[in-house]
């Protein structure tokens, strides 16, 4: 019990004394896991928004797939970015293995399923509250797309903080594409398994401190938002 009290007051002195070394690796993590964000959103969200308006044959499978595919193994992810940017993948050119680069890469393909999914569900209960006037103003299905992904931003919202947990959270797919190297690849997840290994416990609950704080807070947003979300569909009903 006394080595636990001493390791966690080494770790939140850590925190609370700027470490170079512990926030190197935070700010790496952030870095990393908004940067795949984004790519995911530009493109999960007109894909979802897309599938969710639109009509046509086989449609029910897609969304079947695309469902299933927010569940995709990290592991998996890993090895198949990993095969892709191997020297003999058909990426191998590029020289991405091992870099953050190739993180983000694994990130995006763990977090757009599940941005695509949840925004088609959004979209598609939004336009059919609203498709019968979007059809009588002479707006097709397509076009009306921008109209809703505004309207629905706050739902959406939730949707890119569901996808930020993920991708912060993630360990096995980055740490085979991204290496765990020290000051290039090192992450949160990454460093906390491999400290933990190493018997280094104030570095690995100082990181690991952090991280659960990143993750309250993105619960937390998402039920601050809920609210909101729920005034805003009652304002326009």
């Amino acid at each position: 019990m006394h080595d636990f009290s001493q390791e966690l007051g080494a770790a939140l002195w850590l925190i609370l004394s700027g470490d170079p070394a512990l926030w190197e690796i935070v700010l790496l993590s952030l870095r990393v896991s908004l940067m795949a964000v984004l790519i995911a959103a530009a493109i999960g969200m007109p894909l979802g928004a897309a599938l969710g308006v639109a009509r046509f044959p086989g449609r029910r499978a897609v969304v079947i797939l695309v469902n299933a595919l927010m569940g995709l193994p990290p592991v998996v992810v890993g090895l198949l970015v990993y095969l892709a940017l191997s020297r003999s993948g058909p990426l191998g050119v590029l020289q991405l293995l091992y870099t953050p680069t190739a993180m983000i890469i694994a990130q995006v393909v763990l977090v757009t399923p599940i941005i695509t999914a949840l925004t088609r569900q959004t979209i598609e209960t939004l336009d059919g509250e609203y498709a019968e006037q979007l059809r009588s103003l002479g707006v097709s299905r397509l076009a009306s797309v921008p109209t809703l992904l505004w309207d629905a931003r706050l739902a959406l919202l939730t949707a890119l903080l569901a996808g930020f947990g993920r991708a912060i959270a993630e360990v096995g797919a980055v740490i085979m594409v991204g290496g765990n190297i020290n000051h290039v690849t090192r992450v949160m997840t990454t460093t906390i398994a491999l400290e933990t290994s190493k018997g280094n416990l104030a570095l690995a609950l100082a990181l690991g401190t952090i991280l659960i704080a990143i993750a309250v807070g993105v619960t937390a947003a998402v039920s601050l938002l809920a609210p909101r979300e729920r005034v805003a569909e009652m304002r326009h009903a």
